[in-house]
């Protein structure tokens, strides 16, 4: 069951990529570039933890691909939100 609900979790963050990937061929923004990459982070860590039967919240290893995807996801807020606004068009 838990393997099961795994996953679900995996599959709903691989289209949460999809869903950023979309949205940043329409714009090119990085924000959505960055945040594709970071929920496929997160989709890959759960299923290595499935493979690796690591879900033990004790193992630490198991939470470097998680870590990587929130610092990503940080990191492109904190960018998008210290860049200079575009000049307005005249």
């Amino acid at each position: 069951m838990i393997d099961f609900l795994s996953g679900a979790v995996t599959l709903a963050y691989v289209l949460a990529g999809v869903f950023f990937l979309r949205f940043w061929k329409k714009t090119h923004d990085r924000l959505f570039a960055h945040f594709a990459i970071a929920f496929w982070l997160l989709a890959l860590n759960q299923t290595v933890e499935v493979i690796l039967k690591a879900g033990d919240e004790r193992v630490g290893y198991s939470y470097i691909l998680r870590v990587a995807g929130f610092l990503i996801i940080l990191a492109s807020v904190i960018d998008k939100n210290s860049s200079r606004p575009e000049k307005e068009q005249r």
